[in-house]
C-alpha cells in the first residue's frame, strides 16, 4: 500500500467514524486468539525495498517495490539478501502486490487500473491486463489469484483472464474488516498483513471470517524501523519446508516465523 502520514491516517480514521475501532484491531479487543510471532532465522533485506508484494518459489523470493520511480520486481537471494534480476514499473505506475502463474509473475499497480504479466527467467514484459478498483495485493491458492484492494473485499480471479471468479467479504467479530493489504495463502488459509498495524489476519476462504491474528510487533521492533511508513508489509510460504517468512517496508531484515500451525501445536 502507498505512503500516508500519521496526521492523514488519523483523519481517515476519525472520517471512517466508530466502527473503526473493530475494523482495525489494533485499535479495540477482540475475541480470537492473538498469538505472537516466533521468530526461527533472520535474513538480511534491502533497507530501501519498499515492500508491496513477496512470495517465495524455486529456493529464491520474489519481491515487488513501490513509490513512484522506485516500483519494481525483483528476484532475490534469500541467504543474502543480493538482488539476483530486477525489472522496473515506469512512473507514473505504482507497483504493488504480485503473485505467480505457471512460467509468469503477474503484478499490480495502486490506481492505474493496470496490471502486468513478466516472464520469470527474465522478468520480460509479456503484457498487460486491467481490473476495477485500486489493486494492492496478489497470492494464489493454486486454481485463483487472491486480490485486496484495500476494502473487505477479496476478489478471486482466473489468472489466464483475470475475470472475477467471486468474491468474498472479510469480518472480524462480525465486522467487515478493512485495509487488508500483503496476502498469502498458507495451509489453506489467506493470511493478510492489515495496513497499520503490526497484526496479520488469518482468514477462513470459504467464510471470509478472521479466526486468529499473528502478532507481529516483536519483528517490528528488532527491524529497528521508525519512519512512518516503515510497516509490516510481505508475506512469503515455503510450503516445501514448511517456512514463513515475514518483512516489512524499508526492512533491514526478512524474519522466519512458525507458520500459525506449527505455533499453536507448540503452545
Amino acid at each position: 500500500m502507498h505512503r500516508l502520514s500519521p496526521r492523514l491516517a488519523l483523519l481517515a480514521l476519525l472520517l471512517a467514524g466508530p466502527a473503526v475501532a473493530q475494523e482495525i484491531p489494533a485499535l479495540g479487543p477482540t475475541s480470537l486468539p492473538v498469538v505472537p510471532a516466533q521468530i526461527v532465522a533472520t535474513y538480511p533485506h534491502d533497507p530501501d525495498a519498499y515492500t508491496e508484494g513477496l512470495f517465495y518459489e524455486g529456493g529464491k523470493l520474489w519481491e515487488s517495490t513501490g513509490t513512484i520511480g522506485k516500483s519494481g520486481i525483483r528476484k532475490v537471494d534469500l541467504m543474502t539478501g543480493k538482488v539476483l534480476m530486477r525489472a522496473a514499473v515506469d512512473p507514473p505506475l505504482y507497483g504493488e502486490g504480485i503473485a505467480p502463474w505457471r512460467d509468469q509473475i503477474l503484478s499490480l499497480t495502486w490506481k492505474n487500473h493496470v496490471g502486468f504479466r513478466w516472464s520469470k527467467d527474465k522478468l520480460k514484459k509479456l503484457g498487460s491486463f486491467k481490473y476495477d478498483g485500486e489493486g494492492w495485493a496478489l497470492t494464489s491458492d493454486g486454481t485463483d489469484l487472491i486480490l485486496s484492494d484495500g476494502t473487505p473485499q477479496l476478489r478471486f480471479i482466473d489468472p489466464a483472464t483475470f475475470a472475477v471468479r467471486r468474491t468474498l467479504t472479510v469480518t472480524h467479530d462480525g465486522q467487515p474488516l478493512i485495509n487488508l493489504n500483503e496476502l498469502e495463502y498458507v495451509d489453506g488459509e489467506i493470511l493478510a498483513n492489515i495496513w497499520l498495524t503490526d497484526r496479520i489476519a488469518r482468514i477462513d476462504p470459504a467464510s471470509g471470517k478472521v479466526i486468529g491474528w499473528i502478532d507481529v510487533s516483536e519483528l517490528h521492533r528488532q527491524s529497528g524501523a521508525t519512519a512512518e511508513n516503515d510497516v509490516p508489509n510481505g508475506i512469503a510460504w515455503d510450503a516445501r519446508k514448511r517456512r514463513l517468512f515475514v518483512t516489512g517496508k524499508d526492512w533491514p531484515y526478512v524474519f522466519e516465523i512458525k507458520a500459525p500451525r506449527d505455533t499453536i501445536s507448540t503452545l
